[in-house]
């Protein structure tokens, strides 16, 4: 059993992670169910505007994440005048235990694992989600802060505040890794922190990562690059 993140010394490489769109498949499992709820063919338009509102309620009073993705699928159907069928409303959170992880996830992070990089899961989620998710990776972490401890969302910095405070970690042997320029690139690059941006999408950075992949295939190496052991 690993040591509590408290217990290791300052000069511990750490990896931290965003984990819906960077570990786990959000776009795969948030799509399927609105294929499943309103058909394939409204399924890529709904999807568009659902990331339009996911972080408009997010930078509102705090709602719970599973308050979030049941909000934000009544108010998506509200305003694209579809049908959400009854009893569906809670048809997100439901569903999120199942989303997968991405192929080069599990053997990526192992690698990490097996190099003596620690790892740790920053996550705009709720605490049981998380959970579920990290069942979904196979591969364990060392430390998970979710939006629910912390109050907030990225990309406000409580997440990162709270990592610093439970594990002491040095800022020169930590590594941030997401998909999100939004929710976490910036807010790390704002800390003063290296950065690895999971570009899935083929999107433009703005702002720009120490570090741009396409995937966690050639994580492992590019860590060792920025943090040597």
């Amino acid at each position: 059993m690993p040591a509590s993140p408290t217990s290791r010394t300052s000069a511990t490489r750490w990896a931290t992670f965003d984990t819906y769109g960077t570990l786990i498949d959000w776009n795969l499992g948030i799509r399927t169910e609105l294929e499943r709820l309103f058909g394939v063919q409204e399924a890529p338009r709904l999807l568009d505007r659902y990331h339009e509102l996911e972080p408009e309620l997010e930078a509102e009073p705090f709602h719970t994440y599973r308050e979030v993705l049941t909000l934000a699928l009544e108010r998506l159907a509200q305003e694209e005048s579809v049908q959400l069928p009854e009893g569906e409303a809670g048809a997100l959170p439901r569903s999120l235990p199942d989303w997968p992880p991405f192929p080069d996830v599990p053997p990526g992070l192992a690698e990490l694992r097996n190099r003596g990089w620690l790892l740790a899961l920053l996550s705009n989620t709720d605490r049981d989600l998380i959970a579920a998710s990290q069942k979904q990776l196979g591969v364990p972490v060392d430390l998970a802060i979710v939006a629910e401890d912390v109050g907030s969302y990225k990309p406000a910095q409580g997440h990162w505040k709270r990592f610093f405070e439970a594990t002491t970690a040095d800022r020169e042997s930590h590594v941030h890794v997401a998909a999100s320029l939004f929710h976490d690139i910036a807010p790390a690059r704002e800390l003063g922190l290296r950065t690895v941006w999971i570009n899935r999408l083929g999107e433009e950075p703005e702002p720009k990562p120490d570090r741009e992949l396409t995937d966690l295939t050639a994580l492992p190496d590019t860590l060792e690059e920025l943090v040597p052991a």
